[in-house]
């Protein structure tokens, strides 16, 4: 029980920007943060929940913005890096170890700008479409991106350079929970409320997830990252846009 708290807020800690109470860390407990990463999502949902309840109350432009904006803002900009990283890297057309190294300069590329210029005018359309979201799908929907995560990181060959390739043991009971999760984020919301939304999200992370998978050969926080933005603003747009 004390790696799962453990695990819990390492993954409080590394991904989200709201204050973490219990700044710890034990190298053991990654996989257990890694199945903690779900109740992040919860936290990234309600935060999103909140924005869509104000976002009611201000004009159509504005709350869209403050709609698209807030799961960015709850996780501090985190996998926005990621994603832009992978834009550079993969958009460059470069042979595979060129695309690595693209993957971890510290540099931001053309294409990085560009991507997310595309992906911030894509979340604010989305966002705009329906100013009056449903709010519990929305509550899920970063639950079921981040399950995917959960998964792809314990499944999927990591790239040497990454956080990830260091991480030994059993990986079965961690990898069946979040598959559990996955499962439940997905139903509870097609079966109560009759929302797709948490589905596309983690349909769309994983056609993103495959796409750079194959490009990078292998899997990474960045990856993720990239997966977990593209994924979310599917779940967004089918939530907005599909009536």
């Amino acid at each position: 029980m004390k790696e799962w708290i453990c695990g819990f807020f390492m993954a409080w800690g590394m991904f989200l920007a709201i204050p973490c109470p219990l700044k710890i860390w034990n190298e053991k407990a990654r996989s257990k943060m890694l199945c903690c990463l779900p109740f992040v999502g919860l936290a990234v949902g309600g935060v999103w929940v909140l924005a869509a309840y104000l976002a009611r109350l201000l004009p159509a432009t504005v709350g869209g913005l403050l709609l698209a904006a807030a799961p960015w803002l709850a996780t501090g900009f985190l996998h926005l890096d990621g994603f832009m990283d992978v834009c550079d890297a993969v958009l460059s057309r470069r042979d595979l170890p060129e695309r690595r190294r693209i993957l971890k300069d510290s540099h931001c590329g053309a294409f990085a700008v560009i991507g997310m210029v595309l992906l911030a005018c894509a979340q604010w359309s989305v966002a705009m479409a329906n100013p009056t979201v449903s709010l519990l799908p929305l509550l899920l929907l970063p639950v079921a991106s981040r399950a995917c995560a959960a998964l792809a990181v314990l499944t999927l060959r990591p790239m040497e350079s990454s956080q990830y390739a260091a991480m030994t043991g059993k990986k079965a009971p961690y990898t069946a929970f979040a598959a559990l999760v996955l499962v439940a984020a997905v139903t509870v919301p097609l079966a109560m409320w009759g929302s797709f939304a948490p589905l596309a999200a983690a349909v769309g992370y994983g056609a993103t997830l495959w796409y750079a998978y194959r490009q990078l050969g292998g899997m990474s926080g960045d990856v993720s990252g990239f997966a977990l933005t593209l994924g979310e603003l599917c779940g967004l747009a089918v939530l907005t846009l599909v009536r």
